[in-house]
């Protein structure tokens, strides 16, 4: 059933509500003011409110409503005698009222459209979303929700955008799915990963460069820039720019202006979307972020919910992930609900990535039927680098493994840490990892 949000400032009235629908099945939570319920807007399917309340009345939780959660329904309760602030209210954009008392199958009734209604216009905005970016869109619960919510709100507005959020959780396909929602949708997507260029080439890479700017600048190149000119441009892991780069960015970011190196400005048109793991509002406390560049690139900040805030999700990702590797390796396998209950309770540090890892190997090494618990074990212990035997790209492999688990340990998992001190970019670490088969 759906999530009703119950508005109410009489503690009796609120109780009645929250047991009728609770009893019908609904999972329900139950405020006392107007201020409270703005906080659960977008994690819930319906709102039901009373209309007259202290402080912000049931007629500011619907205007409030449309403007944080476009499309979820409100249901306004008001006393028998009031249907004129009912009306104003339906105006605001309220979906129906009902008057004081009311009878109980009717407020049954009445959510149960509006929450059929509001599944409906969900499908369709997910479908949409989906085919806009060609890729499927996994998860219902209220974190995935709200999400959604805010990214078809802002995408249209051309707007800079900094997505946060743990490594693996999905930035990528937020930054992708607000590009295709907006008005850059029909220009290029580039994407520019910041903490994978060295910072003696980061300049020439992002404004470019003209020809003999520099010793082996045979050519005029444009940068990735110019590339996404009447488009969107990704900065990936933007918080790994150097500060001089990042001057560079402000100027681009502010005025639309790009200067390659040895070369003259350049107007272009971009859209610029930035992704980063890290915190970088207190980076620039910190002075390892200019505050300036901060402020240009979090006209919107959206946070990616990292996997533990999204539990709910978990069996539908799994599920999905096994059945697409089940179908590309042509094994008939499936988890068994033992398994994906597991699953749900497991931390998962590295997030949807993580996940989808355990899962290709989990289908990789199956011989196809329903998957237990038991599959998920203990891999085997990885052998040392002077095994007696070893073939030499073998004994290569254990000596990184060696050396990224000591890493990892000495930074107590901190993968940025762990890459500092092995003398890598994050993101080569990564790659290693992910090679290696490490997370």
């Amino acid at each position: 059933m759906s999530r009703v949000l119950v508005v109410d400032d009489e503690p009796a009235m609120r109780f009645a509500l929250a047991e009728m629908l609770g009893d019908r099945g609904h999972d329900v939570v139950a405020v006392d003011a107007g201020a409270a319920a703005l906080d659960h807007l977008g994690e819930v399917d319906v709102v039901v409110t009373d209309l007259a309340m202290p402080g912000l009345d049931g007629l500011g939780v619907v205007r409030e409503a449309r403007r944080r959660a476009p499309g979820l329904p409100v249901i306004v309760l008001t006393a028998r005698g009031s249907e004129k602030s009912a009306v104003e209210a339906m105006k605001a954009g309220a979906d129906d009222y009902l008057t004081k008392p009311f009878d109980v199958e009717e407020v049954a009734l009445a959510v149960a459209r509006a929450a059929e209604a509001a599944g409906l216009r969900r499908e369709v905005a997910r479908a949409a979303a989906e085919r806009a970016t060609g890729r499927a869109l996994i998860g219902d619960g209220p974190a995935m929700r709200a999400l959604l919510t805010r990214i078809q709100r802002i995408a249209p507005r051309d707007v800079t955008v900094l997505v946060r959020g743990e490594t693996g959780t999905g930035k990528e396909l937020a930054a992708t799915l607000l590009h295709a929602l907006g008005p850059h949708a029909q220009g290029p997507l580039v994407r520019f990963n910041c903490a994978a260029i060295p910072s003696e080439l980061a300049d020439a890479e992002l404004f470019g460069h003209a020809r003999g700017a520099f010793t082996g600048a045979h050519e005029a190149r444009p940068g990735y820039f110019v590339r996404a000119d009447g488009g969107t441009l990704i900065l990936d892991e933007v918080g790994e720019l150097p500060l001089a780069i990042q001057a560079k960015l402000l100027r681009a970011v502010q005025d639309g202006e790009v200067q390659p190196v040895g070369g003259a400005p350049r107007k272009v048109d971009v859209r610029i979307i930035a992704c980063t793991h890290r915190d970088l509002r207190e980076d620039a406390r910190a002075g390892r972020f200019r505050d300036d560049l901060y402020f240009r690139l979090a006209v919107v900040e959206l946070e990616v919910p990292a996997l533990r805030a999204r539990r709910e999700d978990i069996p539908a990702l799994a599920r999905a992930f096994a059945a697409r590797l089940a179908a590309r390796w042509a094994i008939d396998v499936r988890l068994g609900d033992e398994l994906v209950a597991e699953l749900a309770r497991r931390p998962w540090p590295g997030n949807v990535r993580e996940l989808e890892n355990t899962i290709a190997r989990l289908v990789a090494e199956s011989d196809g039927g329903e998957l237990g618990v038991d599959a998920l074990g203990r891999p085997e212990p990885l052998p040392a680098a002077d095994a007696p035997g070893l073939p030499f790209r073998a004994r290569v492999e254990a000596f990184e493994r060696a050396l990224i688990g000591e890493a990892m340990t000495a930074a107590g998992g901190n993968r940025a840490e762990a890459a500092r001190r092995l003398g890598l970019s994050r993101v080569t670490l990564l790659d290693r990892m992910k090679r290696l088969g490490l997370g």
